[in-house]
């Protein structure tokens, strides 16, 4: 048994069947383009925002923070350089932008929720441990915790809808 994705503790009603976990090996690759088409989706969103929020940065400086955001929302920390110079030069400012989503992006936290929970689905499958993500993404009120957890189809239809509506997948 695992933690639900719903809350990731383990307790009476709140847990998988393991056997219900049961994947093709396809399907995780899937969920995870559907978990990177939603932070595509963010990282658009983040830029016009954050162009707004820091009128005297430039769009490089944008560019990289919108990316810094997503790296901290999703529990990815870059090793590569320059990300990871800016993410630890730039900790205070990526820390206060994560807890600001749920209020200047709100009408992306159905897609955020669903994409955290999927991530954490697959980072188990593939014996990763996510839970920290999901905790945080809850105390920051991020995660819809009234939210089920999406089906896989669900969850691809929905990004595919949320895509297509922004042109970056087509319609089919």
């Amino acid at each position: 048994m695992i933690p639900s994705a719903t809350f990731p503790f383990v307790f009476p009603g709140n847990v998988v069947p393991e056997n219900e976990m049961a994947v093709e090996s396809k399907l995780i690759p899937i969920l995870r383009e559907g978990v990177d088409l939603v932070k595509m989706i963010l990282f658009q969103r983040l830029r016009r925002h954050l162009a707004n929020a820091y009128p005297e940065q430039d769009a490089s400086y944008v560019n990289r923070m919108a990316g810094a955001v997503i790296n901290d929302l999703f529990g990815d920390s870059p090793t590569a350089e320059p990300f990871a110079g800016f993410a630890r030069d730039q900790a205070e400012a990526i820390d206060r932008e994560v807890r600001r989503i749920s209020v200047s992006l709100n009408d992306m936290l159905i897609p955020l929720t669903d994409a955290l929970r999927i991530q954490f689905l697959c980072d188990y499958q593939e014996g990763v441990d996510s839970t920290p993500v999901l905790v945080r993404a809850n105390e920051l009120g991020i995660l819809l915790s009234d939210r089920e957890v999406p089906l896989p189809a669900r969850f691809i239809s929905m990004v595919r809808k949320l895509g297509s509506s922004l042109q970056l997948v087509r319609k089919t």
